[in-house]
């Protein structure tokens, strides 16, 4: 049986209003096996994002997790005080957000900032760190990698941000990379060539992958197993292939319907 790495159990975000408590995610459970890509599907607001984030301990007022564990490794993370997240979060696990435009620092350079994490994480020099951006920029395919260091985010395409958000990603040598939505901001072609460094990473590095997705097209390309989550619930889960070609569910039924319509 292979081993998991990553156990989600009954997981539940609770956001609390003045209206009363919004259940966001609501008793999810999720495994990650080593070394396999995990899809997790659903429409726009379902807690996709929110069970990621619940993971990495990011989950900020008036957000909070109402109950569940998660198990990485073995070791629950729910409860782990901030400095031991911060450990965690970039080094054993790292997150590609879906905008990258947001997610880097727009007042510092780009290699400063894939340095700066290295810095926090290895105890190496500064040199070799600088050394180190540069082999990853070059890694994930991004021409010209000593320019986009020096480049600030601005200056970037979209599907170059994303590329340097997946060598920030991969610098420290992850043990599971969370992936949400990384392609939903950017044009076909750019999309396609990212899915592919992703599939090139995959076969590459020893590293596991949840990856967040509305497209049934693309988790059909990239997954294993997939989740498909619908407010705030996990309701049906099993082989890519299964759920693709037999979903027993009527939301999922409905899901794929849709793609179809729109193709």
């Amino acid at each position: 049986m292979p081993e998991k790495i990553l156990q989600v159990k009954g997981l539940k975000v609770h956001f609390e209003t003045p209206h009363g408590v919004v259940r966001a995610v609501d008793g999810i459970d999720i495994d990650v096996l080593r070394h396999e890509v995990f899809g997790l599907v659903g429409e726009s607001g379902c807690g996709k994002t929110l069970s990621a984030l619940s993971i990495l301990g990011l989950v900020r007022s008036p957000g909070r997790i109402a109950g569940g564990h998660i198990y990485f490794n073995g070791a629950d993370i729910v409860g782990k005080d901030e400095r031991s997240l911060r450990k965690m979060r970039g080094a054993k696990i790292a997150m590609v957000f879906q905008e990258p435009a947001s997610a880097f620092n727009p007042v510092f350079t780009i290699g400063y900032q894939i340095t700066e994490s290295i810095l926090a994480h290895q105890k190496i020099g500064k040199k070799r760190a600088e050394e180190l951006s540069l082999e990853f920029l070059e890694k994930v395919h991004v021409p010209d990698p000593v320019r986009v260091y020096h480049d600030y985010p601005h200056q970037l395409s979209g599907g170059m941000k994303q590329r340097a958000m997946i060598a920030m990603a991969l610098v420290n040598y992850p043990q599971l990379l969370i992936l949400d939505e990384p392609t939903t901001a950017l044009d076909v072609t750019i999309q396609a060539g990212i899915l592919e460094l992703l599939l090139e990473i995959r076969q590459e590095e020893d590293v596991s992958m949840l990856f967040i997705s509305h497209d049934f097209g693309v988790i059909a390309k990239m997954c294993d197993r997939v989740g498909v989550m619908h407010k705030g619930r996990i309701v049906e889960s099993g082989a890519a292939g299964d759920i693709l070609n037999n979903p027993r569910e009527r939301y999922t039924i409905s899901l794929l319907e849709s793609v179809k319509a729109l193709s």
